[in-house]
């Protein structure tokens, strides 16, 4: 199936004058060059769960220590050995084992497409299920995304190693965060690539919390992307048609 945009987006696009793209999408993605990518959730081996249920358990008996525990540590990570987890540290060892066998498992592929939107913005268009980083735009401007919730504004870079949950990856990152007295929401985007350099890497979250903390939308989104030569999608080529009858 070809990835088509709609009519009158092509129209206003064609409209624009053109652009060179922002600077932060450089080597990531190419203006109206389609890319194939993938959305995954981060999968350790099964053999982590009954580590993780005591660390749960432990959680259950001491909330106010283990969530002022777990505030301190690094997003992401494995926490610090810490007796009260419910491990012993023989067994903390072993859980960081198996953290380290965690690989990415692809879960949907979808579409990505880089594209000059009106207002000199930019977007990355998606099909499936990260079609909700399409109503993000960018602007070189003011260096910020914008969301129907509001204006993402750039925070710090992210650099993480090897032991977060994404393994070693840099990239920047965008927050947007309002408080009212109907609730709380958060939305972040960010985009980077693997230290591998094989991949690229979209990470998507958006929250809201009622005044009374009751959760209405928690969607968190990882999707991933080849880069270089092996990244632009492919064309599906049309059935041969059938020999006519003489």
């Amino acid at each position: 199936m070809k990835f088509l945009v709609p009519i009158v987006a092509f129209s206003l696009v064609a409209g624009l004058s053109a652009a060179e793209a922002p600077k932060i999408f450089a080597g990531l993605f190419e203006q109206n060059v389609p890319l194939m990518g993938q959305i995954g959730v981060i999968m350790p081996p099964p053999e982590i769960d009954k580590y993780v249920a005591k660390v749960e358990s432990a959680a259950r008996k001491d909330p106010k220590w283990f969530r002022e525990f777990s505030s301190q540590a690094k997003p992401g990570a494995p926490l610090p050995y810490d007796e009260r987890l419910g491990l012993t540290k023989t067994e903390y060892d072993e859980y960081l084992v198996l953290w380290n066998k965690r690989e990415f498992k692809p879960m949907e592929e979808v579409k990505l497409l880089l594209r000059q939107t009106a207002g000199d913005t930019w977007s990355i268009t998606s099909t499936g299920g990260a079609s909700s980083i399409s109503t993000l735009r960018y602007s070189a401007k003011t260096d910020s995304f914008r969301s129907p919730s509001g204006e993402l504004k750039r925070i710090e870079d992210i650099k993480a190693d090897t032991t977060s949950i994404l393994g070693e990856w840099t990239g920047m990152e965008w927050k947007f965060e309002e408080e009212t007295g109907l609730g709380k929401t958060k939305e972040n985007f960010a985009l980077g690539r693997l230290a591998d350099k094989r991949y690229g890497i979209i990470v998507y979250r958006a929250q809201e919390l009622s005044s009374e903390g009751t959760r209405l939308l928690d969607k968190s989104l990882v999707v991933r992307f080849p880069l270089g030569k092996v990244a632009p999608a492919k064309e599906t080529a049309p059935a041969p048609k059938p020999p006519s009858k003489k």
